[in-house]
């Protein structure tokens, strides 16, 4: 009865840690438009390439949100039983 209360425990904190993950794609995405509005406020004129430049910057630092979240999932709904099947 221990071992499921620690593998749930531990699936538990590892979980919450994973979805902390979700912070930073947040932050970094929304420094990343200020510094885009910055520039186009600079020069209008290379509005396009700064929009674009930001987008796919911005999709790939999703992608880091993204991974948590999948892993934090897994870590609360698949995790347990797997390791409940190897006791």
């Amino acid at each position: 009865m221990l071992e499921k209360a620690i593998i749930l425990a531990g699936c538990a904190v590892g979980a919450g840690l994973a979805l902390i993950a979700g912070i930073g794609p947040g932050i970094g995405e929304g420094y990343a438009v200020g510094k885009a509005c910055e520039a186009i406020g600079r020069q209008p004129e290379c509005k396009g390439d700064v929009t674009s430049t930001m987008l796919l910057g911005c999709a790939i630092a999703e992608t880091t949100g993204i991974y948590g979240f999948v892993t934090g999932l897994l870590l609360i709904f698949v995790a347990p039983g797997i390791f409940m099947g190897l006791l």
